[in-house]
């Protein structure tokens, strides 16, 4: 299971870091993902719960609109079972402020029968709040 499951994470990450459509991103998703990021949801729109494969491609779809990535690094990405941990950096300018925000972060995820069904990022939300102001 853990082969597989690092396998969907591994194109997850080729699919976010190419680039490619919101849409192929979402499509490794369940439509139960059980999707939450923490954080400032009235200043930081693209945060909070989402649904579904269309709710995952929303994400980047406003990641995309709302920031520039000057930087983003996977340091190590630990799998146990369907259990995927990847942990790194990341630095982004707000389009609409143009601070600059910087923060190590850990993406959580549950991979079952070859889709990502849990989905949690951790980072340093304050930070990001701040620059969204």
């Amino acid at each position: 299971m853990s082969n597989t499951s690092r396998a969907v994470i591994d194109e997850f990450f080729r699919r976010v870091g190419g680039g490619e459509p919101v849409e192929n991103i979402g499509a490794l998703f369940s439509e139960q993902v059980d999707w939450y990021v923490a954080g400032d949801t009235r200043n930081v729109p693209w945060i909070g719960r989402k649904k579904g494969k269309a709710g995952a491609a929303e994400f980047y779809a406003q990641i995309r609109e709302y920031l520039l990535s000057e930087a983003f690094s996977v340091d190590d990405i630990l799998t146990q079972g369907n259990r995927v941990l990847a942990v790194g950096k990341l630095a982004s300018r707000m389009i609409k402020t143009g601070k600059l925000m910087e923060t190590e972060f850990c993406l959580d995820f549950t991979v079952e029968q070859g889709e990502i069904t849990r989905f949690r990022m951790f980072e340093d939300s304050f930070a990001v709040a701040q620059a969204a102001v």
